[in-house]
């Protein structure tokens, strides 16, 4: 496959929207869109056998939804993915991590979107103020143990797939500690 030619479809503040004319491999015409969007951390904020969650509305979805701490940089902003890190999670919950630990990056939707994040998870946590964006302003802090998010899961309570890619990634990295 390859990209014959490029144009913006649609462009705000925080994504943009481009189509791309293709080439398939047997030289058939094709047309994919594609969502920019800039790269996010997404921390696992771990203490006393359980995590810090946050919970929002996101309008796409029409209700609120249970997460880790996650974002991007404001625009303008910028920095190292673990200073996003350090960042999101004291903006969201206030904790501010004495340790971090990269679990892993993943890609978080290859087949329509370009953006990518990084794993993190967060050890002796100290509580502090936060710092939330307007868009922000309905969300809750809650800590869980690691036996009621599972639970979450389990019943449908929680579904954010980054959130639950990064705890997948957190298993692995127990497991090869225990290895």
């Amino acid at each position: 496959m390859r990209t014959t030619s490029t144009r913006e479809v649609y462009r705000n503040p925080w994504l943009t929207l481009r189509e791309d004319a293709i080439e398939l491999d047997d030289g058939s015409p094709s047309v994919y869109s594609v969502v920019e969007r800039p790269d996010f951390g997404l921390v696992i904020a771990a203490e006393r056998d359980g995590f810090w969650l946050v919970e929002q509305f996101r309008h796409p979805l029409g209700r609120r939804s249970w997460e880790f701490p996650q974002g991007t940089w404001p625009a303008g902003g910028a920095g190292t993915a673990e200073e996003l890190a350090r960042a999101e999670l004291a903006e969201e919950t206030g904790l501010r991590a004495a340790r971090l630990s990269h679990l892993g990056h993943l890609d978080l939707a290859p087949g329509l979107a370009t953006q990518e994040f990084d794993v993190w998870l967060a050890g002796d946590l100290t509580p502090g103020p936060t710092a939330r964006e307007a868009t922000e302003a309905d969300m809750r802090t809650a800590f869980v143990t690691e036996a009621e998010f599972r639970a979450m899961v389990r019943d449908g309570r929680f579904t954010d797939g980054p959130s639950l890619a990064a705890y997948g990634l957190l298993l692995l990295a127990r497991a090869a500690a225990q290895e």
